[in-house]
């Protein structure tokens, strides 16, 4: 490849490929048997850029590829707001760069959850992933092994089908660094949804880019719940990898999940720690609610069902708050042919595809305040769309969007 007998864009990638690997200090590469994009996301010229020359080389991806979010939902376009010049420059330039991806050879999932129904790499093997919160559940919750993988390396990976053998490919590297003891919580605590972010946000600080290893939360804590965790810890620090002792494949045990490594440091999470963390998360100051957004990262048929069940057959939706729901094409398929996503778009659910609402223009001009049971969009949100956020449970974000003002229990957890 680094010849260029197998095309220019295949020698541009491995060039790209291998010189991390040297960075990295990788002694070879590994085979990927898949590839999550992150880098479909429009963030200026230079991502279109390189993408549509991959094109121009005749560049085709050789692994299953999936793609993050893009900056526009194709299936309903009437959602980005266009409303300034910015605005439509993003839009054209995030349509142009979903079809250079679709170009490559991409499947046109637009989801940073691929993991919901589109790819389920079994345990112990290697990928290249980007986008944050897919890399963190990989490697955390299937037991897939991928690195932090970015924009124009996970191109380059899918087009050669190689990534270098260093960071989190290592079983060296995939051993816990620091114990979050949880089993002070109590079981009405741990039965809360808005408790997996908020563990996640603390994880994120406590641990940095290090390997957490939680203790003591239920065996059977559903994989929607892991994900909230990896999402907000992903976002809060850096972390690419997190053991659940009793529940995520790498640890049956705490001896199993810390390896080689001993006498790691151990913080005790109280419910006084949690609730400190989820009002650092919420900077809303005033009453009136504007919008709830869900899924991020995209909901799942599950919790599209969750949501289904907070408010089909209660109050309406309160006249001026917004009610959105992100989601990927093919959860929302499955949703669709459960028959729950038009009563819920009857009840005045707003679904979002291909792009998610904390990075792309899509909230109702004079938006200020937000809930979200997410603790990923609460942490980016605010500077990213200028809004101000309050982090909370699904049932009190429906419940605040019947009444348009904002419910929510500050010392929720005890």
């Amino acid at each position: 490849m680094l010849a260029g007998e197998q095309g220019p864009a295949a020698a541009l990638s491995m060039r790209i490929i291998t010189e991390l690997g040297r960075i990295r200090g990788a002694e070879r590469l590994v085979e990927v048997d898949s590839v999550h994009i992150d880098g479909c996301i429009f963030y200026g010229q230079a991502g279109l850029d390189f993408a549509q020359k991959l094109v121009e080389l005749g560049g085709q991806v050789r692994v299953p590829t999936t793609v993050n979010v893009g900056s526009v939902d194709l299936i309903h376009p009437h959602l980005i707001l266009q409303n300034t010049d910015y605005e439509k420059w993003v839009a054209q330039g995030g349509r142009d760069l979903m079809q250079a991806y679709v170009d490559l050879g991409c499947r046109q999932t637009w989801t940073c959850a691929p993991y919901q129904m589109d790819s389920r790499p079994g345990v112990g093997r290697h990928i290249a992933w980007a986008e944050s919160n897919a890399i963190v559940f990989a490697n955390s919750v299937l037991g897939a092994r991928t690195d932090r993988y970015g924009d124009f390396i996970d191109i380059a990976a899918a087009i050669t089908g190689r990534a270098p053998c260093g960071g989190l490919h290592l079983d060296a590297e995939r051993y816990g660094d620091v114990i979050l003891d949880c089993t002070g919580l109590s079981p009405e605590t741990l039965a809360q949804d808005v408790t997996y972010p908020v563990l996640g946000y603390l994880a994120g600080a406590i641990a940095g880019t290090t390997n957490p290893v939680f203790v003591g939360l239920p065996a059977d804590v559903s994989e929607d719940s892991l994900k909230a965790v990896g999402a907000a810890a992903a976002s809060s620090g850096g972390v690419a990898l997190f053991h659940v002792v009793g529940r995520t494949p790498e640890a049956p045990t705490l001896e199993a999940a810390l390896g080689t490594n001993v006498d790691v440091p151990v913080h005790h999470i109280t419910a006084q720690r949690l609730n400190a963390a989820r009002q650092e998360l919420s900077t809303a100051r005033e009453d009136k609610l504007d919008a709830v957004s869900l899924g991020t990262p995209h909901a799942s048929v599950d919790e599209i069902q969750e949501a289904y069940d907070a408010v089909i057959g209660g109050p309406p939706l309160a006249e001026g708050v917004a009610f959105y729901i992100s989601t990927g094409r093919s959860v929302f398929a499955e949703a669709e042919r459960r028959g729950l996503v038009a009563p819920l778009q009857d009840w005045g659910v707003t679904f979002v595809l291909d792009t998610c609402t904390y990075v792309t223009s899509i909230l109702r001009p004079g938006t200020r305040t937000v809930m979200t049971n997410s603790g990923k969009w609460a942490h980016y949100a605010p500077g990213n769309m200028g809004v101000d956020v309050v982090l909370a449970t699904l049932q009190e974000c429906a419940e605040s969007a019947t009444t348009g003002r904002v419910t929510w229990n500050r010392d929720l957890f005890t």
